[in-house]
């Protein structure tokens, strides 16, 4: 039982470190494949446009103009949404050089390249024009959880006595330079993570012995409490700070762009397998034998037994870390400089001290009783951690290579740990080697899967088969039920409908829409059409709201209605009024979609 616990503390935590890197769908659907059956209930969870995405101008000289673009954490930009031109037109600009993008496949729009984090774009001058003039600037974004932004477009005043937006509406941004706060889930799962490294072999049996030399038998009650605290304070600090550091050299050095390159994401990549193979036992990953040596030393001159003592043995522990945890902790800070938060980088590495000082304190307060006890488990948790490295590899490795190639290097991770819970090994075997040998089976059988829809062409692993036929046989079986939908461009024609539907007491969907939506096209196809959504619209009239063209009098209405942009469906009653905590704000499945839609009918 407690090996299970650990094993599931450790599956729940880690992932903080590459939550991102581990689905190759496109970036525009990595929301929809998190959000399970949840659905945004509102546009209060998502950013306004020029919060999401803050454009800068960073530099002009004769020769050139450098913007720079920042995509909060969460939000990715289109590089064939961008548009530069000049008021007047005939100020002459070179063609934007762009680095290369994030490349991605999607199976409705093709091949596209997004951008994280920050962007750094070179506008080349005509030589010898000086003239001040206006810098016209488009781009378009969407955010991970499957909202995709109208085409936004700022204006920049270059030339005379300085340069400026001159966007009416940007002295209403107030706090738009300011990041967004830092999620408590991800310091959460930073903490779970820091607790699961302490569940590691060379960790766990360390805790008595530690115990014994930061409190001195004074254990239990206030005391050992504020011992331990002092103990483990200090060395979330150090990593804070270390965390710190990798931020601001991340940012400094534009690492998050720079990520996009393979020539960096190959080596981080190697670098991962590296600390995997460490974590199998291969070979040990520690300091410098002289430095080490040095620290040893000062950490046995310490005397335990009072905080400063405490806090002295902290500060060295957090430079000595074991091999069993500096692999995954370099995992972190590889993550945290690509990030380019140095506040974010320290809170999230406080918060993993945090949780590697937390079993301390339970045992310094009384409660050694509740921590497991070393044994051979502590092996497994340690592999376990190697297979999640080797996965953050395959992650990074997704967005230089085909999804093809994704695909079979997943097959190949699951299969090798499918052999490794002795998924072929027909021999007597006691009941909890049969369990892993079943889990070990379907390990294998999802492997081949991948195989099978690499080699067919597939590059989803959420989904290596394709998708289901339920699409193509409900239109047949129900007379092709998408068409039922009504499509609109204009708001007075969709304020006519709701008039119309209001007298004749007819409850109405409203899908907003757009061509550019890739999350707009994932409702169409794979949520809409499923025989169950069929059937619960069945007395409502469907209108669609097609968005694509995002002019002035679509963008009002989104306004209107408290939108940032598509997908949204927003249900209204007999009354012609809006069934609020029914209305979706971003990509849903079919499981939410349907409980969205049984709360919208109760409602009528």
């Amino acid at each position: 039982m407690r090996r299970l616990l650990c094993l599931i503390l450790l599956t729940l935590a880690l992932p903080a470190f590459s939550a991102s890197l581990l689905d190759n769908r496109p970036a525009s659907t990595l929301g929809g494949s998190t959000l399970g059956g949840a659905a945004i209930d509102n546009s209060k969870d998502f950013l306004p446009v020029r919060q999401a995405f803050q454009l800068n101008l960073i530099d002009t000289s004769p020769e050139s103009i450098k913007l720079q673009f920042v995509a909060t954490e969460g939000y990715y930009l289109y590089r064939h949404r961008f548009q530069f031109r000049t008021e007047p037109a005939d100020v002459g600009l070179g063609a934007a050089q762009l680095p290369d993008g994030e490349k991605k496949h999607d199976e409705y729009f093709g091949d596209v390249e997004v951008y994280h984090g920050i962007l750094d774009v070179n506008l080349p001058r005509k030589s010898g024009d000086t003239r001040p003039f206006t810098l016209v600037v488009t781009y378009q974004g969407c955010a991970d959880k499957g909202l995709c932004y109208p085409p936004e477009t700022e204006r920049l005043s270059i030339g005379g006595s300085g340069s400026s937006r001159t966007d009416a509406a940007d002295a209403a941004l107030g706090s738009t330079e300011s990041k967004t706060p830092l999620s408590w889930k991800q310091l959460a799962l930073f903490f779970l993570a820091g607790v699961g490294l302490t569940f590691t072999p060379c960790v766990l049996p360390m805790l008595p012995i530690l115990s014994g030399v930061v409190l001195r038998g004074q254990i239990g009650g206030l005391r050992g409490f504020s011992l331990s605290l002092a103990y483990v304070l200090p060395m979330a600090i150090c990593f804070a700070a270390l965390g710190a550091l990798m931020g601001m050299f991340g940012a400094s050095l534009n690492l998050q762009a720079r990520l996009q390159s393979a020539w960096v994401l190959v080596p981080f990549s190697l670098f991962f397998v590296v600390f995997a193979i460490a974590m199998f036992g291969a070979f040990e990953l520690r300091l410098p034998r002289a430095l080490n040596d040095r620290l040893d030393r000062i950490a046995g001159n310490t005397q335990g037994g009072s905080l400063w003592g405490a806090a002295v043995l902290g500060v060295v522990s957090s430079l000595l870390v074991s091999p069993c945890v500096s692999a995954p902790l370099a995992g972190a800070l590889l993550y945290i400089s690509a990030s380019g938060d140095a506040i974010g980088g320290a809170l999230k590495l406080f918060a993993l001290g945090l949780g590697m000082g937390a079993p301390l304190v339970v045992v310094a307060t009384g409660g050694a009783a509740w921590l497991p006890k070393s044994g051979p488990w502590l092996v497994t948790v340690k592999n376990a951690i190697g297979v999640l490295l080797l996965g953050l590899a395959i992650g990074l490795l997704s967005r230089v290579i085909p999804g093809q190639a994704t695909l079979v290097l997943i097959g190949l991770l699951w299969a090798g740990v499918a052999l490794f819970l002795g998924a072929l090994e027909f021999t007597q075997k006691t009941t909890r080697a049969r369990l892993a040998q079943l889990l070990g089976l379907f390990l294998l059988v999802y492997a081949l899967s991948c195989w099978y829809g690499a080699f067919s062409g597939q590059t989803d692993p959420l989904r290596p088969l394709g998708r289901t036929q339920t699409t193509q046989m409900a239109s047949e079986s129900d007379g092709k039920p998408t068409e039922q939908w009504q499509t609109v461009t204009q708001p007075t024609e969709l304020d006519r409908i709701l008039a119309q539907a209001k007298e004749t007491a007819q409850p109405v969907l409203v899908d907003w829409y757009a061509d550019w939506c890739i999350s707009c096209k994932v409702i169409e196809h794979e949520v809409l059409p499923d025989p169950e959504i069929v059937s619960q619209l069945k007395g409502f009239r469907l209108i669609r709201f097609d968005m694509t063209d995002s002019t002035p009098q679509q963008r009002a209405l989104l306004d209107r209605y408290k939108l940032f942009g598509p997908p949204a469906l927003l249900f209204f009653g007999k009354d012609g009024n809006e069934l609020t905590n029914a209305r979706v704000v971003g990509e849903i499945d079919v499981e939410g979609f349907s409980e969205r839609l049984s709360r919208a009918n109760d409602q009528i």
